[in-house]
């Protein structure tokens, strides 16, 4: 643990929507689960990118991350690709919320404004995916990137589609 928040090796946000132990779950448990899980879990994106789950509520979700030289872009700033990713997660993680058990769903579109550039290695940035609308077939969600200085630096929306097992 760094004194700014976890670092990607210390397991934080680790969860599965398949395989042993997610059956009968609701995404909302699912999610639940994966605050403080260990890292053998964890998806790959927030390992790479070094974001993790720090909360989960009925409609909303909060990642954590910070960004380093591993998404620097050719200017030395950290790649919008960076902020793009946390948002894209934040969104489907809280749309996530909303599923009954043995539901899925799908990004159709994301959108992301980016406010202003974030510096490597410069702290803990937070992302809030909250619920916009629930319908039994699309999902819309939004999510802002909050910077260590109180800041925003990037806002997004996200549609999904609901996937149902066919009958």
């Amino acid at each position: 643990m760094s004194e700014t928040g976890p670092t990607k090796d210390d397991g934080r946000g680790a969860f599965s929507t398949a395989g042993p132990g997610a059956a009968g779950k609701t995404g909302l448990e699912l999610m639940r689960g994966g605050i403080g899980a260990d890292m053998s879990g964890r998806p790959g994106i927030g390992r790479s990118l070094n974001f993790w789950l720090a909360e989960v509520d009925d409609g909303r979700v909060v990642f954590e991350g910070e960004p380093g030289k591993e998404s620097l872009n050719p200017l030395g700033i950290i790649h919008g690709g960076w902020m793009l990713t946390i948002i894209d997660s934040a969104c489907g993680c809280a749309t996530m919320t909303a599923l009954e058990a043995g539901i899925g769903y799908t990004t159709l579109e994301t959108k992301v404004n980016m406010v202003r550039a974030i510096q490597p290695n410069s702290g803990v940035y937070r992302c809030e995916g909250v619920l916009l609308a629930r319908g039994r077939q699309i999902i819309t969600s939004e999510a802002k990137v909050i910077g260590p200085d109180g800041k925003l630096y990037a806002h997004g929306t996200s549609t999904c589609m609901v996937l149902r097992p066919k009958s």
